[in-house]
């Protein structure tokens, strides 16, 4: 189902590789999935395919690529969580929305000028926000995503429906961040915010020990009604 495409960037100076799974029949839309710290890896491919079964067209884009092109890491190997947390520090997030807009680009030619989406996760969760807010994406979703109280300058800009998830325990969203988005976002009226009680950050990956089984399939049933309802 899966198979890798290349990218060209918006200014044509450069490529980058994506996952890219499609529909055994023709796409109703196309969603991009916008990858934690540890680059395209089994989980972020898995989503896609799960997309593509859905039958959507689904793109992620490897965003590290200017950093450790290809890169996959597993966040329950210590070693491995912790050159991920290096990758996302030397990360451009403004070089990364670019590359998403041209994934857009790239996605929307590939379903005839349909509709496109963004979910993303941890850093594509922010990414995802980001997106909303600086890109002609139709629907966005934002699973976790870090920082975003920092980016509420930028919600008026948010022309399409945008949802977010929020685990209450999250180890790198804290309390005063949670808030801070309520209070930004509750009464925008392209968001929709929902809360997981005592959940931690990660628990709607595929694989691994951050997953939550009730949690996640509570909330992907949450983002597929929603991409039904937005991207139809």
């Amino acid at each position: 189902m899966g198979e890798t495409v290349t990218i060209s960037t918006l200014d044509g100076d450069g490529s980058f590789a994506a996952y890219c799974a499609r529909p055994a029949q023709p796409a109703k839309a196309a969603i991009i999935v916008i990858q934690e710290i540890f680059g395209v890896n089994a989980g972020i491919r898995r989503k896609c395919d799960r997309l593509a079964e859905d039958g959507y067209l689904a793109i992620a884009p490897d965003l590290f690529w200017r950093l450790e092109p290809g890169v996959e890491l597993d966040p329950d190997v210590e070693p491995e969580f912790q050159q991920a947390l290096g990758l996302m520090g030397k990360f451009n997030q403004d070089a990364g929305v670019r590359d998403l807009q041209a994934t857009i680009n790239f996605a929307r030619a590939e379903v005839s000028g349909g509709k496109v989406g963004a979910v993303g996760y941890c850093l594509g969760g922010r990414l995802a926000f980001m997106t909303a807010a600086r890109t002609d994406i139709d629907a966005s979703v934002c699973y976790y995503g870090v920082g975003i109280d920092g980016l509420l300058g930028e919600k008026h800009a948010i022309a399409h429906p945008v949802m977010l998830h929020i685990p209450t325990a999250d180890g790198f969203v804290g309390p005063e961040t949670q808030q801070a988005m309520h209070e930004g976002l509750d009464d925008h009226p392209k968001a929709v915010l929902h809360d997981y009680d005592g959940l931690d950050h990660g628990f709607a990956t595929e694989t691994g020990k951050r997953r939550n089984d009730e949690a996640a399939n509570l909330a992907d049933a949450r983002t597929a009604d929603f991409f039904a309802r937005n991207l139809g």
